[in-house]
């Protein structure tokens, strides 16, 4: 049996955990088709039951059923889950550095090594691990989405088509894009982005093409899809609550180390071959898939090319964080690296992307020391 954390208030205030069982849970806000889910959570739980011959199974929660997007880090911290999936645009002013780093992936072409590159700083830059352990987490694994369009009730083809279009963002630059175009930024979770594009509240979302048919089912309210790459969101796939990580085995934790390099992998392929499976899905249902306008595509050429520039002053002043240009240096040359381990590999592929990152990042991190102070 192996302890489920579950901390409870004391009248003075100090927290003890207080339930025992041979299942933990893992939250995963996503439904369970999503890629997020089903890859690097329903997969993952399966196979290191199977590896621990039951010493560690994950009961996952998906949807929000065990707790709500906006609360997954508060939840880990607290024990109400031992690992989840925390996106750090939901809780900004308590990631404000993993959000320079979601800012800067608005410029981004490489999805795979984007998350490659968050995952190797999320576990091995000390200001990104302090910032994780700050709010009581241990972060294990990061993913990309693909290249962000625009999937659209009220389609977009050129500049002055955005104009006072309510579009969903994903904060930060996406955010201040959208305000570029004259758009109206609407901040709300993922989940419930379907019934605002059925009831009109949004017009548009920003999103990459696997939401028109793996689990959000966009294709099934929206109308057209504007192929406007702008760059890629980032989160983390795996995050764990200290004292469960603590408490296991160096063994068992290299087992956890392991399947999670083969779930990020099987994520960011799954990923990878769903766009094109979505567009054509979506242009079978009518939708209309766009090529952006000129005027569109030269004023996001111009918005990106200034805005990496100016981010870590931006980053200052906005999020009040101490000079980010190290990070953005460091994520930048991380990019670059991933890029050339990358090349000639087969990105559909999901043991072959896995043994990259296996062979480059996890396999050099010490289950003894990882996460343990």
């Amino acid at each position: 049996m192996k302890k489920l954390l579950v901390l409870t208030a004391l009248s003075g205030g100090l927290l003890i955990s207080t339930a025992v069982a041979d299942t933990y849970q893992a939250t995963n806000w996503m439904t369970p088709v999503h890629i997020l889910n089903e890859e690097t959570y329903q997969k993952f739980s399966t196979e290191v039951k199977d590896a621990t011959g039951g010493d560690i199974s994950f009961e996952v929660y998906s949807g929000g059923s065990l707790v709500p997007a906006k609360a997954t880090m508060q939840a880990v911290r607290d024990g109400v889950a031992s690992l989840g999936i925390v996106y750090p645009g939901y809780t900004p002013s308590e990631l404000p550095l993993n959000n320079v780093l979601n800012d800067l992936v608005f410029v981004s072409d490489d999805d795979i090594a984007s998350a490659f590159a968050y995952t190797e700083m999320g576990m091995t830059n000390d200001r990104i691990i302090d910032e994780w352990k700050k709010n009581g987490g241990i972060f294990a694994g990061g993913y990309s989405t693909p290249v962000y369009n625009f999937v659209c009730v009220k389609p977009i083809r050129v500049l002055d088509d955005a104009k006072g279009l309510k579009i969903r963002t994903a904060g930060g630059a996406q955010t201040a894009w959208v305000e570029a175009i004259g758009g109206v930024p609407v901040s709300v979770p993922i989940g419930d982005v379907y019934s605002g594009l059925s009831r009109g509240s949004i017009d548009c979302t920003m999103s990459d093409p696997t939401n028109l048919d793996k689990g959000n089912k966009f294709w099934e309210v929206a109308k057209s899809v504007t192929r406007l790459p702008m760059g890629v969101v980032m989160g983390a796939n795996y995050v764990l609550n200290p004292s469960f990580w603590q408490g296991l085995s160096p063994e068992q934790r290299r087992v956890l180390l392991d399947n999670m390099a083969m779930g990020n992998a099987r994520a960011q392929v799954a990923y990878h071959v769903g766009v094109n499976a979505a567009l054509e899905g979506s242009r079978e249902r009518g939708l209309e898939i766009i090529e952006p306008g000129e005027d569109l595509t030269a004023k996001l050429v111009g918005f990106q090319n200034g805005f990496v520039e100016g981010l870590a002053q931006k980053s200052v002043a906005d999020r009040g964080v101490e000079d980010p240009s190290d990070l953005i240096a460091e994520f930048q040359m991380l990019q670059e690296k991933w890029k050339g381990l990358l090349e000639g590999v087969d990105r559909t592929d999901s043991k072959a992307i896995a043994k990259v990152l296996q062979d480059n990042l996890y396999a050099k991190i010490d289950e003894n020391t990882f996460g343990m102070n």
